[in-house]
């Protein structure tokens, strides 16, 4: 059966297109237009933030992706994001993170715990942004982010050529000052968005973070050991229990 950290084989067959498939028709873009007007689409207009940052994988750190997170907040702890691979129009969906607060996640058992990562380092360290806005905006919300944690499933491993979503999710996990060789990857984004993650590591000097993350989040630094994800079969249950 499928595991998240082994190759998936053969591709579907096709043109080499990500993801294969015939180009849109009139007839379809207009369907999709009419439904818009008429649909309220209410979840996805909640989304108010755009997030660009960078993530590993839980079974191979040497695998790191750019990540664009588009954002809605439930509640002052709780967000959802879409994640995509791109901010341009055809961005494919690979995945879905939730964030919570510290205060949410030490409520959490140790064994659910360690599948989440904190978000202090990515934040102080400039590598999370919201391109096109000033940091001086920004500056209240990452403080909060910077005490937060992240659970983040990866559906879609584009960066090993994956023409559409094949076998099981992957478990990501955030930069924690360790060298993984991401340097050209934040390069290439920061010339793209004009900015500069140094000097965003440089205004960021005042943000706090906890002195001690909890012992159990970002699990991979405390134990060199990471999570991959098997598909087994199972016996369904068939029948629901009698009230």
């Amino acid at each position: 059966m499928a595991s998240s950290d082994e190759s998936p084989g053969l591709m579907p067959p096709g043109d080499g297109s990500v993801p294969p498939g015939k180009t849109m028709t009139v007839g379809q873009h207009i369907i999709d237009k009419g439904a818009q007007l008429m649909q309220s689409l209410k979840p996805i207009k909640q989304m108010s933030q755009h997030v660009c940052t960078f993530a590993s994988y839980s079974h191979d750190m040497t695998r790191q992706i750019e990540t664009h997170h588009y954002v809605s907040r439930l509640n002052q702890d709780f967000l959802q994001c879409a994640v995509y691979d791109s901010d341009d129009s055809n961005g494919r969906l690979i995945g879905v993170e939730y964030i919570i607060s510290d205060r949410i996640f030490e409520t959490l058992p140790p064994e659910e715990q360690k599948l989440w990562h904190s978000h202090g380092y990515e934040i102080t360290s400039g590598l999370w942004v919201n391109p096109r806005v000033p940091e001086m905006i920004q500056k209240p919300e990452l403080r909060d982010l910077a005490r937060s944690y992240g659970k983040f499933w990866c559906t879609w491993q584009v960066d090993r050529g994956d023409r559409v979503p094949l076998g099981a999710p992957a478990l990501m996990m955030s930069p924690q000052g360790v060298n993984v060789g991401m340097v050209d990857l934040v390069q290439k984004r920061d010339d793209k968005y004009n900015i500069s993650s140094d000097e965003l590591k440089k205004s960021r000097i005042d943000i706090a973070i906890p002195e001690m993350t909890n012992s159990y989040a970002d699990y991979w630094m405390q134990t060199g050991k990471g999570f991959a994800i098997d598909v087994e079969n199972t016996d369904m249950k068939l029948r629901a229990p009698f009230p």
